[in-house]
Formats: structure tokens, C-alpha cells, sequence
């Protein structure tokens, strides 16, 4: 919040505010809680009880929800590569759901179990990807400082209740520790801000089903960050689910390349 207030703090001036509508003040404050708020909310619940790898795999369920989403409400042009990319991500991601042991918190939902953390983290996607076509409709012409400050700053505060409702205030004691800051500011300041800002500027400049394809290289940086990391080794279900979603991403990149050669 204070970086992006460094970096875009002079856009928020009279004359540039004036020219945002109340329909756009309401795109933006859905946009704010449904991305700055609760898909965080969900992302944070899931962690505490599934592992990462699950998270990052089911994660990818955004991608044909997304692509869907634009073909039906913003007439996007995709071609039959980029649909079986898409719909072959998604067989990755319900082999990793229905593959694995069962473990930590289970629902059962009609003689299948299935992981709570799993259900939030689809949830979390499904929320997402309305939220992509959501900036991408109506939310375009916002500048990008205006809409960065507005969500990051709207969302903390809503989140913020979420915490303090599910947790209680206990969960705030350490929150003037030197450690915990020391690490906010580096994940605020890189992963937050330059996250968020290439995200924007990158949706801004291509369509929402290429840009959703870019952002399905996720899971390779993520799965070997957490065996780095965390040192969370991959489960069998991962590595046959993963390997799916991988290959669902190759398909889809060879139709945004074939849809790059073709001529304009």
C-alpha cells in the first residue's frame, strides 16, 4: 500500500477523479472484495490445511473458467489449440483432486471425499477469473495506480474483518514483530506490488485468455519453490495431475502461436 502510494500517489489528484463514474466506483469495490479480500481469504484458510502443491494445481482450474468466461462475454477469438489446453488443465486438476489420499479435513459429497482446502482453493479460482473478466469489461480504462491503491487498500480493510472474525484478535499478537515486517516488506513491495502491476499492465495489453495462458506457467515456478523452499515433495496424484496441466499449457501456447502467425 505504501509503495504503490509512492510509485502512483499523483494520480489520485481532483481532475482524475472526476472522471471515474459510479458504475466504475462499483466495478472497482466488487473487483476490491472479491480480489483484494476473499480470494485471499480463501487462498490463506487452504494453506492452513492442504499443501501447497494442491493449492498451486487446483489453482489452474482459473484457466478454462476463464478463457469460457471470455468467449461468452467479450466475444474473444480462441482457437480449437488454445480450448483443448484449456479443458486438458482441467482434466489435470481433477485427476490431482480425485487421485490423492485422503487427508486433513474431508467432505463427502455424494460417496466422494473431498478436501476442504481443495473446495476453497476452487472456490478462490472461480472467484478469480470473474474477477479478470470483470477488470477486463469494465474496468480497463481506470488508471492503473487508482485501481491498485483502491483494491490493495479496501481489500486489506475487509480482510482485515475476515481475519478478525475466523481468528480472533489472538491472531494479531505478533503483528508488531521485526521479523513478520521484515518479511511483509519484501513480499509486500516485490511480490504484492511488481505482481500485481505486471498483472495489470499485461491484461491491459492482450486479451484475458492469452494473458490467462501466460499465467499458467505458475505451477512449474511454484512446485519447485515449494520443494526448494518448504521442502514439499510432490505425491503421486500431483505428479500425474501436474503433468496433465502441463501438458494442457503446451497445448494452449501452441494456439496462441499459431493465432501470432496469423495475419492482421
Amino acid at each position: 500500500m505504501w509503495v504503490l502510494s509512492l510509485i502512483y500517489g499523483k494520480e489520485w489528484n481532483k481532475t482524475t477523479l472526476q472522471k471515474i463514474s459510479k458504475k466504475d466506483w462499483i466495478a472497482l469495490t466488487i473487483v476490491a472484495v472479491l480480489a483484494g479480500a476473499v480470494v485471499p481469504g480463501l487462498v490463506f484458510q487452504a494453506l492452513a490445511i492442504t499443501g501447497v502443491n494442491n493449492i498451486i494445481l487446483i489453482g489452474r482450474l482459473q484457466l478454462p473458467l476463464t478463457i469460457f468466461l471470455s468467449i461468452w462475454l467479450l466475444q474473444e477469438q480462441v482457437n480449437r489449440w488454445q480450448i483443448m489446453g484449456a479443458f486438458t488443465a482441467l482434466i489435470g486438476v481433477i485427476l490431482t483432486v480425485v487421485l490423492q489420499t485422503p487427508e486433513m479435513k474431508m467432505i463427502n459429497m455424494e460417496g466422494a471425499e473431498v478436501g476442504l482446502g481443495e473446495i476453497l482453493v476452487a472456490m478462490s479460482a472461480v472467484i478469480s477469473g470473474v474477477s479478470t473478466i470483470i477488470i477486463k469489461k469494465s474496468l480497463s480504462h481506470i488508471p492503473i495506480g487508482i485501481f491498485s491503491i483502491f483494491r490493495t487498500a479496501l481489500g486489506t480493510v475487509i480482510f482485515f474483518f475476515i481475519a478478525l472474525i475466523l481468528y480472533g484478535k489472538n491472531h494479531f499478537m505478533d503483528v508488531f514483530s521485526p521479523f513478520l515486517w521484515k518479511w511483509m516488506l519484501v513480499y509486500g513491495a516485490i511480490i504484492v506490488v511488481l505482481g500485481q502491476l505486471f498483472s495489470l499492465k499485461g491484461l491491459r495489453a492482450t486479451t484475458v485468455s492469452e494473458a490467462s495462458l501466460a499465467g499458467s506457467f505458475t505451477p512449474v515456478v511454484s512446485i519447485l519453490s515449494a520443494y526448494l523452499v518448504l521442502g514439499e515433495v510432490p505425491t503421486l496424484a500431483q505428479y500425474i495431475g501436474g503433468s496433465v496441466v502441463i501438458f494442457g499449457i503446451f497445448l494452449s501456447q501452441v494456439g496462441v502461436h499459431n493465432s501470432s502467425r496469423l495475419p492482421k
